[in-house]
């Protein structure tokens, strides 16, 4: 018997969340590396959670990590004084369960926690929009997106702000503000 998809999100005060929520090939990742700097120069202390489509393995084959983990270890933390990683299994579970994942980097006490992925959750997003991948734009049907960033520009319902995806400082200053902004803009707005 598969677990249900996912739990209700703790959308309180104290931890600002923010989705990037995208089509495959828009460049999210990519907007994220030209982000994380320019929000860390603004002493945010930013933690990301990435969706992946696909199995993985941060683990290899043969190490004691993963051996551990193969005979039943769950969840399996790894540590150095470099890093830290922890690998858990989820078997029977549909898809990735989002609240579960923000409970577990609430723990590092981070400013921001951007989601890469995870664009069907209910959360305060940004979508990214590239006309030349001739998909659609999902701001007129998804009441949690709060802001556009396009190229070429886009009409955006009122309540919408619009951010040229060029202008990575201007994206980079948005962003900076969501935490302060995040108490009154973690509901969604309404579809007319």
């Amino acid at each position: 018997m598969s677990r249900p998809l996912h739990g209700p999100l703790n959308l309180d005060d104290g931890l600002p969340l923010l989705g990037i929520a995208a089509w495959s090939g828009t460049g999210k990742t990519t907007l994220l590396e030209g982000l994380l700097p320019r929000l860390a120069a603004r002493g945010l202390r930013v933690a990301v959670i990435k969706h992946a489509h696909h199995g993985f393995d941060v683990d290899q084959p043969g190490k004691d990590s993963h051996r551990l983990r193969q005979a039943g270890a769950a969840p399996m933390l790894v540590a150095s004084r470099a890093r830290w990683a922890m690998m858990m299994e989820t078997p029977g579970l549909e898809e990735a369960d989002l609240a579960q994942l923000i409970e577990t980097v609430r723990g590092q006490d981070p400013d921001l926690v951007l989601v890469e992925g995870f664009k069907a959750w209910p959360l305060p997003k940004l979508e990214l929009y590239r006309e030349e991948l001739g998909k659609t734009l999902r701001v007129a049907e998804d009441p949690w997106v709060k802001a556009v960033a396009s190229q070429p520009p886009v009409s955006v319902p009122a309540g919408v702000d619009w951010l040229d995806l060029g202008d990575l400082e201007a994206i980079a200053e948005w962003v900076s503000a969501w935490p302060a902004r995040w108490p009154s803009e973690r509901a969604p707005r309404c579809l007319a």
